[in-house]
Formats: structure tokens, sequence, C-alpha cells
């Protein structure tokens, strides 16, 4: 394809057509094992783009690969056309009628977001997938997606009324209920709507053809049945069987995986709010046998879900940060744990269907512990379960849980014996498998470890495959449930459900497509399931010497091969959570987690260069991220991408050498000492006067910045002059750089709050913390910094005193990068060392456990507080200590801002090229709640770019928690 032609058509449409090798790169992987390089990637913004791309195509013998959040798992978004990603623009809810019980969206419509709208209506969307606080309604339509409530929602199939759309010819379409006679009108139409009607009137009329149809397709007992185009279910329809449901394309377009049709508007059927009152039983087991055996008594309870983990899906939360706190309900080491959600609107009713369950378990000696989850826990126990799918990608090494076999779904009485051949499959190729979700409508997610970089691998991935597709064949299942047949199953679709029906599948491909416009290679006539795979069999995976150590994922390219694609990143600010900002305010592909990942492994494993991270590449897709630590956390993989680009930095650094705006950042803490000399004049100098702004402008600042002040004194210099020294239990003090110069009051108040408390207070002799060599990529510094700290801290500071710190970004780098800048023997000293390092809130909070600070300590008067949590406090730490301490006065009423980052991220909201989005990321939540917000309430925020932010962007002074504490001290 000329690139004259692509340019002619960016011309034409709103929105953006981009070729460039790196935008293609990150649409070349989705949430599956495979790789293919688009040739352009079209970020529509309306209907009319849409007819344009597909007459283009269908003009240019070209394909549309039809994309949303990107998170399907059988390469059903892959391809080498244009890929269309509507996730960006098409995304209003057009109607909703509370009547009759329905809601009409675009395709890009996030399926939790849907839901918040449609709760002041009183109505939900039923089925939910485990990707639901990112996946869209478009790609639900596509996969027919269901979710572990399929057992009362079904699937998004069921739910569908009406899909407007266009046709491969570019003709505009609307699906719908007909009756006898509205379809008999459909059948006169002289144009491509008239031929589809007319192909599946022509087949469906053969008895024969409907004869094969039944005998071959999966049990109609299977609930989630996805092999191929639903032709089963048209066939049971008016005009075809008389007392059949009316006709409704629908049923076909629902799963048909962006190969039929490009949606453009969905119509949907909503159900009234669910009960309430819930419960979960969190069951445990020996064995995945004995849960699948205790999941039959449970569906005689009628339970609205029943998920399945097994001990290696457990296993991997113990390493996740944001999963470690929803493991409260977990006891010992489980085989399985099997999660029945119960619920009815009458507490007691549902409170005895629970022990009667629990009797009835125990009786058939199924389980061995109970308990019984209520109440704001049950979303955490939700919450652990859908991280299942990226956290299987933290198995170290090459050989992965990997997406092959893990759609299987038969008869959910036949599971247990299924599951028992399943496994024996595996055992004699000497593979395990993880078994987890959808007990309760008969589909586990069974993922065999393979390494896919090696030809045995790749082999392997194609024998499994092929295996247990017989052994579903054998118990008349469905080789897809739920997440499609894309090109990783469409290769056995034929031996599933016959030849002769699966002509009829490619019949209805070409007649709907006869020009291959939409998606091709997915679900019919597609390549072989193990080629275009992500991973390339033998080649070999590139050692990098890094300044960080790597050691544990066994190096740097494996820790960006961490990501598989799940695409957690792509949540928006409506979903909570911090990662990732800049997608939050961009919507962006390339602002996500996953893309910065993605683009470290692409250019690392296949660049020539001797230093591989002299790419432009990955710095133009680094630029924005503002390494807020969110992904260390809130990524299921734990995926640090904060860590990942203050490597590329300082390795783009030495083959380029280091801007002058970046150096002066890092060495802010020499440039303070030189202007603490003069602070006035420094202050004058950037000041809101023209000159002031002329002087941000030329270091590269944005004008409309204010600069944080130098104070008359240092903090140190203040602390060595006092003369009286307080009694009690010893705390050291970490005067950090940005307390020691800018926060001198709050580092004050700090330290008489810690004396007032009975503690006697000292600043070790410590260098700065390096977070500004960190944010900007200067590790050889930080490096040295670290060592010289931890040294220090060994040597000098006595081993059972605690450190505390003011400032989280700096007191949290004796926790997070001074472990990952050392080796050997000095990484166990820093160890030891964050053991006994904390946050001043932190520390306070486990003081007053202790019993050594009282309420008492504190005034009664009535205050509000809103509280914006520091990004690195969420990700390396917590809120709860800040949310605790903030509650010492009584009658102090704490809010947590459900804010992620505030868009300042040190230095990022500083720079003139950052400003803007900054700004973006604040008006995202923070901004808005603190201008809501009464003048009366408080504002806090530990961190003290957060607390410059909130200023900036709303006039408001936000407050440290130590200095509200300090203000509601008792005095006498």
């Amino acid at each position: 394809m000329a690139q004259r032609e692509l340019q002619e058509l960016a011309k034409k449409i709103k929105g953006e057509l981009y070729t460039d090798e790196t935008i293609r790169k990150l649409y070349a992987t989705d949430a599956s094992a495979y790789r293919e390089m688009p040739l352009a990637v079209a970020i529509p913004k309306n209907e009319n783009d849409l007819k344009l791309l597909v007459d283009f195509a269908s003009k240019n013998k070209l394909s549309l690969i039809p994309r949303t959040a990107g998170t399907s798992l059988a390469g059903q978004v892959v391809g080498a056309g244009i890929v269309v990603d509507v996730s960006k623009h098409f995304t209003k809810i057009l109607e909703v009628d509370e009547k009759e019980s329905w809601v009409r969206v675009q395709p890009g419509v996030v399926r939790d977001e849907l839901n918040l709208f449609l709760k002041d209506h009183n109505l939900f969307f039923g089925p939910e997938t485990s990707t639901a606080n990112r996946a869209m309604i478009g790609g639900m339509v596509g996969n027919n997606s269901c979710g572990a409530n399929s057992i009362i929602y079904g699937s998004t199939r069921d739910h569908l009324i009406e899909i407007k759309g266009f046709l491969s010819d570019g003709s505009e379409i609307t699906f719908k209920a007909l009756n006898e006679q509205e379809f008999a009108e459909k059948l006169k139409l002289d144009s491509l709507e008239g031929k589809i009607y007319k192909q599946i009137q022509q087949k469906l009329f053969d008895q024969e053809v409907v004869e094969e149809i039944k005998s071959q397709f999966p049990k109609e007992s299977i609930p989630r049945r996805n092999t191929g185009y639903a032709i089963d279910l048209l066939a049971d329809t008016i005009p075809f069987k008389k007392d059949g449901k009316s006709f409704n394309f629908c049923k076909l377009v629902a799963g048909s995986e962006g190969t039929l049709v490009f949606i453009t508007e969905i119509k949907l059927n909503v159900e009234p709010l669910p009960p309430k009152k819930k419960l979960l039983i969190c069951a445990h087991f020996n064995s995945v046998n004995e849960s699948l055996r205790a999941n039959l008594v449970a569906l005689e309870y009628n339970p609205s879900a029943s998920e399945l983990m097994d001990h290696y899906i457990l296993e991997c939360t113990k390493a996740n940060i944001e999963q470690q706190k929803n493991r409260f309900f977990v006891k010992g080491d489980p085989s399985a744990i099997l999660v029945v959600e119960l619920s009815d609107n009458d507490p007691g009713k549902l409170e005895q269907k629970a022990h009667q369950l629990i009797d009835d378990l125990k009786k058939e000696d199924l389980g061995y512990h109970f308990p019984i989850v209520e109440g704001t826990d049950i979303p955490k126990v939700w919450t652990l379960r859908k991280a299942g799918l990226g956290l299987l990608s933290n198995i170290p090494g090459d050989a992965k849980a990997v997406p092959v076999i893990e759609d299987t779904a038969v008869d959910v009485s036949d599971l247990p014996d299924f599951i028992k051949e399943f496994n024996l499959i595996l055992e004699k190729h000497k593979l395990y498998c993880v078994h987890y979700a959808h007990a309760g409508s008969g589909e586990l997610h069974l993922r065999p470890i393979i390494n896919l970089k090696t030809h045995e691998g790749n082999q392997l991935f194609k024998v499994i495959a092929n295996e247990i597709a017989h052994l579903v064949k054998k118990y008349n299942g469905s080789l897809s449930g739920e997440h499609g047949d894309g090109r990783l199953r469409g290769e056995f679709i034929e031996f599933m459900i016959g030849k002769k029906n699966y002509d009829l599948l490619r019949e209805i491909k070409q007649t709907w497509d006869p020009n291959n416009v939409f998606n091709p290679g997915k679900i019919v006539d597609t390549p072989s399931m193990n080629s275009s795979l992500r991973y390339e069999a033998g080649k070999e995976t590139p050692e990098i010497k890094t300044y960080f150590d790597f050691s544990e994922v066994k190096g740097v390219v494996r820790a960006a091969e961490l990501c598989n694609g799940s695409g957690d990143c792509r949540k928006t600010h409506l979903s909570g959570g911090t990662m990732c900002p800049s997608y939050m305010a961009t919507k962006n592909e390339k602002e996500t987690t996953r893309a910065r990942a993605n683009i470290l492994r692409e250019v690392l494993t296949h660049s020539d260069k001797l230093n591989r991270f002299d790419s432009e590449e990955i710095k133009e897709v680094m630029d924005l991220c503002l390494s807020c630590k969110g992904c260390k956390s809130e990524c299921p993989s734990n995926v640090d991408v904060g860590k990942l680009k203050a490597e590329f930095l300082q390795q783009y650094h030495d083959a380029n050498g280091i801007p002058l705006r970046s150096r002066m950042i890092a060495n802010f803490t020499k440039l303070n000492k030189l202007a603490s000399v003069a602070p006035a004049v420094f202050n004058a100098s950037f000041g809101e006067h023209a000159f002031g702004k002329a002087m941000k402008s030329l270091v590269g600042f944005a004008p409309e910045r204010s600069i944080p002040k130098l104070q008359k004194t240092t903090l140190k210099k203040w602390f060595e002059k006092r003369e009286e020294k307080s009694e009690g239990n010893k705390v050291y003090f970490f005067c950090d750089e940005f307390t020691n110069y800018n926060d001198v009051e709050i580092g004050k108040k700090a330290i008489l709050l810690l004396e007032a408390l009975g503690y006697q207070v000292e600043i070790p002799d410590l260098l700065e913390s390096g977070r500004t060599y960190l944010s900007k990529g200067l590790l050889r510094e930080a490096k040295k910094i670290a060592l010289e700290n931890v040294n220090r801290a060994k040597n000098k500071l006595d081993q059972n005193i605690p450190i505390v710190g003011l400032e989280p970004s700096a007191i949290l780098t004796f926790r997070d990068e001074y472990i990952d800048l050392l080796y050997g023997e000095k990484k166990e000293e820093a160890k030891l060392i964050a053991q006994r390092t904390f946050t001043i809130e932190e520390f306070l909070s486990n003081e007053l456990g202790k019993g050594r600070i009282s309420k008492d300590q504190f005034i009664e008067e009535k205050k509000e507080i809103k509280l914006h949590g520091h990004c690195h406090q969420k990700a390396v730490s917590s809120l709860v200590p800040t949310k605790k301490i903030l509650s010492l006065s009584k009658n102090y009423s704490v809010q947590l801002i459900p804010s992620g980052c505030c868009g300042m991220a040190g230095s990022f909201g500083y720079e003139k090229e950052h400003f803007e989005i900054s700004q973006q990321i604040g008006e995202l939540v923070l901004f808005p709640a603190i201008r809501k917000a009464s003048k009366e309430t408080i504002i806090a925020a530990p961190g003290t770019s957060c607390r410059h932010q909130i200023k900036d962007g709303t006039g408001r002074e936000a407050l440290h928690p130590v200095e509200i504490l300090y203000d509601c001290l008792r005095k006498s």
C-alpha cells in the first residue's frame, strides 16, 4: 500500500491516522500470544470517518481490524490491515429508557462506567468480565463476553436488542428483532443487506442443514458456547421454527469478532439493580477436583457466582502489593478456593442459606475452611479473583501460563471428569496448569506453563491445543466459552462442528464480506495457530547490563515482558486508582503502562545498536510517564514502568548526553544550597511578574507555574540552633531535600509534634534522598547517594531506632529504589534499613497501635478533612495510616479524595511541554473535589508536589497531615 493513498485518507478523516512504526508496534499486540504489524492505526472521530475507512479498505482491497480496549485473548485485534480503535471517541451513552429497561450506547463505552451511569436509573447491565473496568461494550459484543455472574445474567448476546453499523460495502445497517412479515420484506431488498437475509433463509429452511447444525454444535445445555458463528441459535428463531423467538441478526453478530459488520451503536436490555444484600462463602479445598464436586453442591443454592482460584493463582497474589491486602480471608495454602456468591433481599434468609450450604459441604466431606465474607470486603475478594490473568505473568523466566486452551466450556455436570482427563493430558506432556474462574457455568480458565520462545514450546502450543480440542469434542463442549475463536481456535472449528457446518460459516463470511474487509483470518480461514506469535521461536532474549538490579525477573527485557497486555492500565479515573494518569487524561494507547512495556520489549529485543536503549521510539512513548509508581502496585503483573523509565533515561543519557534542564532538576539540592545564601533574590527572580516568567521559560519551565520558594533558613540550621532537647524514645528524623529548603515550617511542626508526643528527635547525618536524580534518570549519582546513606545508616545510626520521613517520595526511596540500585551484601543491608524506615504517618499510626500515643492528647473540635494521597504512598506504602492519624482528634472527619496522581509528579508539572497535561490530570478528580469542598474544609496532602499542584490549580492551601495534627494538639 502506497503511503500516498494513506496520506490522502488522513486528510479526509476528522480523527487521526498513524502510519509511523512506533504506533504500529504498540497496536501489533493485544492480550493474546500474537503479534502482527498493522499497516496503519486509525482513531476515527465520528461515523463519517468510519464510512470513509470502510470505503477506502474496500476500494484498496485492505482490511479493517475493529478494536476497543485491546484485551482479547485469542488474537482478535491483531492483523496486517488498518487497526481501527474506537475507544477514544465512540464513548457516548446515547439514550436510556427506564420504563422499557434498555440503554443505547456507542461501542467504546466501558462496562463498569455504563453501570455507574445506570445506577442513578436503578438499572444494571449484567454481564461482567474480569476486565470490566476497561472492557468496552463493543468488544463485549464482538467476543460475546460473559463473566463471573453469567449463571444469572448469561452472555452479552442475551442482552442485545439492536445493533447499528456499516456492512462491508459501506452501507448502513440496523439489526433488530423481526417478525415473519418484516423478515420477508428484507428478502426483497436488492442490496448487500438483502443478500445476507436471502443466504440465511436459504440455508436454515433446509432441514438437512439444520440437522447437521444440531448434531455437531456444542450441547445446548452449555450456556457458554462461542464456537464459530451462532447459526445454531438462528435456527431456533421464526421463521425457521414456528414457536421460536423473533429472528434477530444480533445473535449472529455477537461473538463474530468484527468479521461481519462494523458496529457504531448498540442497544442493550438492562436489569433492575441486583439485591443489595450479598455474601461470599470462600470455601477452602485440598484439591481442584474436590472443589469442582463442591461446585455441583453449591449450584443447588442458585448462587449468583461460583468462581475458582487454584493454589498457583493464590501463590502469585502473595508477591503483589495491591493483592496482598485482598488475601485477608485465605487461611494457609489451600489447593483451591471456591468463591460462592449468594444474594437475597432478606438478610435472614441469606444467612440461613449460607449456613445450609456449608453444612451440606461438610456432610459430603468437601472443604475444610468456610469463611463468610460480607459488606465492603466482598469487592476485595472479587478483585483478587479478577487479578488472576495478569498475575500469571509474574512467573520468573520465559515459561509462562499461556492463553491456548484457557476457554473451554462443558456441561457443568461434566466438569469434574473433564478436568481429570484434561490434567492427564498435560501430565503426559510433563506440563502443569493453573485453574481459575467460572466453575459455576462449566468453564475454567486453564493455562499450561509453556516457553513459547523455544521451537519445542511453539510446537507444544499447537499439540496441546489439538489434543484438548479432541477432549472437548468428546464431551460435546465448546472450545470457546467467552474469549472467542480469533486466530487461536479458528484452526480447530472445522473439527469441532464438522466440515459442512464449517463450510456454512465460510459462506456466511463470504456473503457478508466478499472482499474480506472486516478482520480477516479470524474464526474462518485462520492462519496456523502457532504462527505470528509475540515471541519468535529460537530468538534469544538479549542480556543487557543495567544500573538497576533486574535479576529477580532475569533481566530488564523480561521485566518488560511481564506485561501480558491485559490492559489494567486502561481504566479511567472513574474506576479509581492511580495507574496510569496520562492515559486517564488523553485516552491514548501510547500513554498506557502496556504501551511503555511493549515498546521496551520491541526495541530491546530487535535493536542492533550496541546501546539498545538509544532509541527515539522509547523516548517518545516514555515521555508522558509521570513515574507515579501506580503500576508498581496496581498492575497485576507488577510492571514497574517508573523503574524502567529511570533505567532507560540513564542509558539514553549515556548515548546522547544529559540535557541542561535535567541536570538542573537532578541537582536541585546543590542549587538550593547555593541559592539559600540569598533566598530573597532567588524568590524574586522566579516570581509571578514578567521577569520571573521569562526566567522560568528560559530554563524550560512553564511560565504559568509558580516555583517553590526558599525559606530564610534551612531546617537543619534551625534544628542545630535549638537549645531545648526532648526526652523519651529516640526517633531519627530524615531531613529530606524538599523539607530542608522549601517546607521548613512543616518540618519544624513535625519535629515539635514528635517532641510533644514524647519522642526525642535527632536529625541523622544522612545525604539527600536522591529522588531528583532518580526522576531524571541520573542513576549513577542516585546509586552513590543510596550507597552512602546505607553505609551511614548501618554504621552510624542505632539499628533499633526508626528513621522517619516527612516527604513520601524521599523517605520511600529507602524502601524502593535503594534496594534495586544496590547489589550483593549492600542490597541486604538496604533491605534491613528499609524495615525500619517509615513515613511519619506510618510511624505515628504504629505508635498509636502500641498505645504510646493517645487520642486524649488531641482536642475534640469538629473539623472536616479531605485527604489526597501521594502516588508513592499508594504504591509502596498505604493511605490507611494517614487516615488513621488524622482521625486522632475525635471529631475530625476524614474523607479520601478518590484521586489518582495529582499531575505534578515532581518536576513533570513544571516542565513547559508537560504543563497542560499536568493540569488535565488535576482536573480529572482532584481539582473538582477541592473546589466543591467548603472553605472550612481542611485539605490534606502529604506530598510537597501535590500541595503545590493544589495551590496552582485551585488556589487552596493544602496542609501536610503533621501540620493538622500539630494544630490540634492539646496545648496544656
